[in-house]
Order: structure tokens, then C-alpha cells, then sequence
């Protein structure tokens, strides 16, 4: 894996995978998430539709 320019760009990428281990253990709690893919979970929280 190559280094990181910021601390910041780190902290983001290693945030985004917890948040990933999170979701695929099912500790993510939101209304009509049991209906979805873990990757709509994960657009659903950024705010964002994910493309087809």
C-alpha cells in the first residue's frame, strides 16, 4: 500500500473501512437497512445514490 500525503486522507480511508467491517457485521442501525446491500448502506450514509 503506498503512503499517504496527509494525516487527514489516512484517517478518512481507515474510517471508511471500519465503517465497512461495521456494516458487514450488521451493527449498523437505521431504519430499512435490513433491506439493503451492504454498499447501499454505505452511499446511504455518505448522502449519495449509488450508481448502476
Amino acid at each position: 500500500m503506498l503512503n499517504f500525503k496527509s494525516s487527514q486522507a489516512a484517517k478518512c480511508v481507515l474510517a471508511g473501512i471500519e465503517l465497512m467491517h461495521m456494516i458487514r457485521k450488521g451493527q449498523l442501525m437505521l431504519k430499512g437497512c435490513n433491506e439493503m446491500s451492504s454498499a447501499d448502506q454505505f452511499y446511504a450514509l455518505a448522502g449519495k445514490i449509488r450508481p448502476v
